[in-house]
């Protein structure tokens, strides 16, 4: 046997440890990516955010609000929603909105602790919400919804 075939004998070199490295520090950099997206996006982040983010923000969930208010003053009038089911609609986008622009868990409140558990900070919304729920919850109440509807409406494009 001819002393050049000794050498395909030994069997592959083994993986540089490069790859080792380079493996965990991808998986590494992975988490802390999911961990960075969930801080930032946790739903009621106020803790250190910059003024414009916090800004932005608000404004994106206003926009949002307002048109889904819209939507459903619309179906309203359209006759494809009773007023019990728009007054719980416009409670529950009432409610989204403002648990999203404060970070107060609002949609678990009740509304007299809206008035005055949450050191007032939530106080100019609890007419509004208190329309609404007798809209919801009151099938001879006098509040009407297009009223209620502007009245929300007006919460939400002058909250700040």
């Amino acid at each position: 046997m001819p002393d050049d075939l000794v050498d395909n004998l030994i069997g592959p070199t083994p993986y540089s440890s490069v790859w080792l490295w380079l493996a965990v520090a991808l998986a590494g950099l992975t988490v802390c990516w999911y961990a960075g997206v969930f801080w930032w996006t946790a739903a009621g982040r106020t803790r250190g955010e910059r003024a414009l983010i916090g800004a932005a923000r608000v404004a994106l969930h206003r926009r949002r609000a307002l048109r889904a208010m819209q939507t459903i003053q619309s179906a309203y009038r359209a006759g494809e929603l009773t007023a019990n089911r728009a007054g719980a609609a416009l409670n529950e986008e009432v409610r989204r909105f403002l648990s999203a622009a404060t970070g107060l868990r609002v949609e678990y409140m009740q509304v007299p602790d809206i008035a005055t558990v949450a050191a007032g900070a939530l106080a100019p919304a609890a007419p509004v919400l208190t329309d609404l729920a007798d809209a919801q919850f009151n099938a001879a109440s006098a509040v009407g919804i297009d009223a209620v509807s502007r009245a929300a409406q007006d919460l939400v494009r002058e909250w700040t």
